[in-house]
């Protein structure tokens, strides 16, 4: 398992270094300049090159790029061009929103899928069959930022149960906290559940109907210890892979979510940099929602090969 780790570290550095080149040239092409921005439409062009040049903005592109790398290695992300805050301490401050959120939307995830997986592989009835499919296809449909909509106004308006908006950390207060992260952790979650959900159900419907279970049964195994201590642990490894798949577009859909439930993590930051024109925001961002991602995939790749011994990360046959 460590040779396995060792050899995907060179594609994974590869894949971020590209990344960063490839995100760096196009933030470069956004319209606007973060000095006419911050000095304002109307300011004279010879005060907007001024500001450009102590900005470094003037500079060659690979010597722009260099520093950045630097930065993003060492930590030292400089200034945002607007607000003249510390790029690090701003991501960090948010960062801890967006992983409490991302966290709780993976929980809403798991739980959503392996019921729903569970439930659709095993109910032979037609009524709850069609209902199952039904609901997975409707949730399947709706876009997480109209689930979310919806969740507000049934839960925050028409009953009034939880708040609307906002954030109280979990390790602040708990009970209040768990208010406040509820409905973005289900509009984010539930989607990508029942994605996980439809994998796991094929998945066990293969397992279910393979001879060694057949076997079991025959020999007097009960069906639930058939499921449960058999089938399911066969069913998950690929799920596994899914559901790490599945972290890169809980990524993507935190800045939305984010925007709708007033959520303040990085999301929020990543759309307030966009509309400012704070390139190094978005360009360090967006870098470390790939490492991010990279990160996550090594590791359920890694939880796979755990589950599964037929896996044989070492490349022997």
């Amino acid at each position: 398992m460590l040779s396995y780790f060792i050899r995907r570290l060179p594609t994974a550095a590869l894949t971020v270094i590209l990344t960063s080149v490839v995100v760096f040239l196009l933030v470069g092409l956004l319209p606007g300049s973060p000095a006419s921005v911050i000095l304002g439409e109307q300011a004279d062009p010879a005060a907007v090159a001024a500001l450009e040049e102590r900005m470094g903005l003037d500079r060659p592109l690979l010597w722009q790029y260099t520093d950045w790398a630097r930065g993003l290695i060492t930590g030292d992300l400089g200034a945002s061009y607007v607000s003249g805050a510390p790029i690090a301490e701003t991501l960090g401050v948010a960062a801890g929103a967006t992983v409490e959120l991302a966290l709780a939307s993976l929980v809403v995830t798991a739980v959503t899928g392996a019921a729903f997986g569970i439930a659709a592989a095993t109910v032979r009835r037609r009524v709850p069959q069609a209902l199952l499919r039904g609901a997975s296809a409707l949730i399947f449909g709706v876009p997480e930022y109209v689930l979310g909509i919806l969740l507000i106004l049934a839960f925050a308006i028409t009953v009034r149960l939880l708040p609307a908006g906002g954030r109280e950390p979990l390790l602040t207060d708990p009970e209040i906290g768990i208010q406040y992260l509820a409905m973005p952790a289900i509009a984010l979650g539930l989607h990508s559940g029942v994605v996980v959900g439809r994998f796991l159900e094929t998945e066990l419907r293969g397992q279910l109907e393979e001879e060694y279970l057949d076997t079991a049964h025959a020999k007097g195994v009960s069906a639930r210890r058939v499921l449960w201590r058999h089938a399911l642990p066969n069913a998950l490894p690929p799920v596994i892979t899914v559901l790490g798949v599945r972290v890169g577009h809980l990524l993507g859909g935190a800045v939305v979510i984010e925007a709708v439930f007033a959520w303040p993590g990085l999301g929020q930051v990543l759309a307030n940099a966009v509309a400012n024109h704070d390139y190094l925001i978005i360009q360090d961002l967006v870098v470390y929602f790939v490492v991010v991602f990279i990160a996550v995939q090594l590791v359920s790749d890694l939880i796979h090969a755990s589950l599964d011994p037929r896996v044989r990360l070492d490349g022997e046959a």
